[in-house]
């Protein structure tokens, strides 16, 4: 029986609705975290906090000693100086998976719908590694590999947007990519995190829609009452950037790579081919337009 369950990156988006939605089921949840300031929203009766770090093997060791199943939430995608792909969704989730074959602690890993060893994506290529390396191992798993999370992408447009109201999308914005709500992973972790009947298995899931990141940025707009179109960071500017201060400054370059990969890549993903809604039916299927009403309406109670 699954009764302490530890969240590896439990203060981020998609580790606070896990942990939360974990505690309320009546589920022992272990927070690990580089920074215990950034959890004190997790605040809890069955909420334990510890600090640590994925890519030291003896904190990650002790955080995981005496949990029933390890979930890693981490990502390294936007992080400065020694946080990335390579040392935290590659290295870092190698860590976790050690530390969870030793405490025979089961594994729940969140991945990425196209993750792949040739990916133009430095982060699906690590997510991949990761997935090989649990795959290895002797550790009972299940992986989650989801589409783009809405929500992240609706804040970098709503901070990008000013004074205008004009968000700025890098590249042309003309690729269809699937857009998937963080509250519709969280569900999916939840269940999986308890249901044993899914280790073994890897489980996919995507948003209903595809939109390209000009439909997506209209949306944004029109969701606070403007009508004009989105700016735009040309291909060219994006390859100046990552050639010049992305060598200097690593996330900065990482993320122009990933949007011009995103502004040409195959990022669609057809509803319902996942089949995990049917499985768990209480898993929602939130559109874009449900999650931004419900980020606007978020936004009012603050």
């Amino acid at each position: 029986m699954i009764s302490r369950v530890l969240v590896a990156g439990g203060t981020g988006r998609l580790g606070t609705l896990v942990v939360g939605g974990l505690a309320a089921r009546g589920i022992d949840v272990r927070v690990m975290t580089r920074n215990p300031h950034r959890a004190a929203h997790l605040a809890g009766e069955r909420i334990e906090m510890v600090t640590g770090d994925v890519r030291d093997p003896v904190s990650t060791m002790a955080a995981v000693a005496g949990v029933d199943v390890v979930v890693s939430a981490v990502h390294g995608f936007a992080g400065p100086g020694g946080v990335s792909p390579e040392t935290v969704d590659r290295d870092g989730n190698t860590l976790l998976i050690k530390a969870a074959q030793t405490a025979s602690a089961e594994m729940v890993l969140m991945s990425i719908v196209g993750a792949a060893p040739d990916s133009p994506f430095e982060i699906f290529r690590m997510k991949h590694a990761a997935e090989a390396v649990l795959a290895a191992s002797t550790v009972p798993s299940t992986v989650v590999r989801s589409t783009a999370f809405l929500e992240l992408w609706v804040d970098l447009l709503n901070n990008t947007a000013g004074r205008s109201n004009r968000p700025l999308v890098f590249g042309r914005g003309q690729n269809p990519i699937n857009f998937v709500s963080v509250r519709d992973v969280a569900a999916l972790v939840e269940h999986v995190t308890l249901d044993e009947a899914t280790r073994g298995q890897v489980l996919e899931i995507g948003g209903p829609e595809n939109l390209t990141f000009d439909e997506l940025a209209r949306m944004v707009v029109a969701d606070s009452g403007g009508s004009d179109a989105p700016r735009h960071i040309p291909r060219v500017g994006l390859h100046v950037l990552a050639a010049t201060i992305g060598r200097m400054r690593p996330e900065l370059g990482r993320q122009a790579r990933a949007a011009l990969a995103m502004d040409r890549s195959d990022m669609t993903f057809l509803p319902g081919v996942d089949g995990v809604r049917a499985r768990f039916p209480d898993v929602p299927c939130t559109s874009p337009a449900e999650a931004l009403r419900e980020l606007h309406a978020a936004d009012r109670t603050q």
